[in-house]
């Protein structure tokens, strides 16, 4: 039996990370040339003539005297950590299939907890943000799914107080092998809320597979072709060949987050689908994780705490 070739794939190992990040010199050197691949430009005026400042690590425009960093705007934007330590936590984070608690990354890279929670948010921000611009194409499987159990006492079934409601789309190609993935919460199953959420992750002239769950059908005003299936109740509903790969993919992602994280609330939970889902999306290219990360990171607005934690996104 031949071997698969995305789980064989060599990788991007440690020792192949130290040897080209191993040091604060290599990992400036490489985000100066992911953020400004042309050569510095002022941000202010955009001039391209800069100076450095030898009592602080910012370049100075010659032209308009604006100082500038290499973190300041990013993601990045603040840390007093050094940049070997948050090469380190990308690599991991983008690299270990079934993700890593905030706990754990704490242990690997030694900082704080609080540090490494923060850390972890911000770099699940940037993965969320980033495929929040990818709309899936093609034929598209989708589905109604909710995390979270019923709260005793509570109500029971979909309509739990301590259940939060989010979309699993699955593309497909000619083949009917999965493509790419999204998951994201929304505010419930309405025809609103799903012409939203179609409106910005599915591109038009996609085929739209579905059960029979009414609110689906608004998929027809973000332009796309809907096909419904009445799936009916019971195990039998989620062996259809229809939805193979969506409900696979729903059970490895709730399977890995029960194996990961002791718990999730529901206004962090976007930043966690999203990490399973851009990792998936990226599976082909594991070698070019970090760099194509960090690019994007380079160019994501920064996250301070009050915002991480206060943040409940639906996209």
């Amino acid at each position: 039996m031949p071997k698969n070739r995305i789980q064989f794939q060599s990788g991007y190992s440690l020792p192949e990370l130290f040897n080209e990040f191993g040091t604060e010199q290599q990992c400036t050197h490489a985000l100066y040339n992911w953020k400004w691949p042309d050569g510095f430009i002022c941000p202010e005026c955009g001039s391209k003539t800069f100076c450095t400042l030898k009592s602080r690590k910012v370049y100075q425009c010659n032209h308009c005297h604006h100082q500038t960093s290499l973190t300041s705007g990013t993601i990045f934007a603040s840390t007093k950590l050094p940049l070997t330590t948050w090469f380190l936590a990308i690599h991991l984070l983008t690299q270990l299939k079934t993700g890593l608690s905030a706990l754990e990354l704490k242990r690997q890279i030694n900082v704080s907890y609080n540090t490494a929670w923060s850390m972890k948010q911000k770099i699940m921000q940037v993965m969320k943000e980033r495929d929040d611009t990818q709309p899936l194409s093609g034929t598209v499987q989708l589905d109604d799914v909710y995390w979270g159990g019923e709260l005793q006492g509570g109500s029971r079934g979909r309509g739990s107080e301590n259940k939060t409601p989010f979309v699993a789309a699955v593309s497909t190609n000619e083949e009917g092998k999965p493509v790419s993935m999204n998951m994201n919460v929304v505010k419930g199953f309405q025809l609103t809320e799903i012409k939203r959420w179609a409106k910005q992750h599915l591109q038009a002239n996609s085929v739209v597979v579905s059960d029979g769950l009414p609110c689906f059908s608004a998929v027809k005003d973000a332009g796309c072709e809907h096909v419904r299936i009445v799936t009916g109740g019971g195990p039998q509903s989620v062996s259809k060949e229809e939805f193979t790969w969506v409900n696979t993919m729903i059970g490895n992602v709730k399977n890995a987050i029960t194996g990961t994280y002791h718990s999730i609330g529901a206004k962090h939970l976007p930043r966690y689908l999203a990490e399973f889902c851009y990792r998936f999306n990226r599976r082909y290219q594991l070698k070019d994780m970090l760099p194509r990360f960090a690019y994007v990171a380079l160019r994501t607005p920064p996250m301070p705490m009050r915002l991480l934690k206060m943040a409940e996104d639906y996209g």
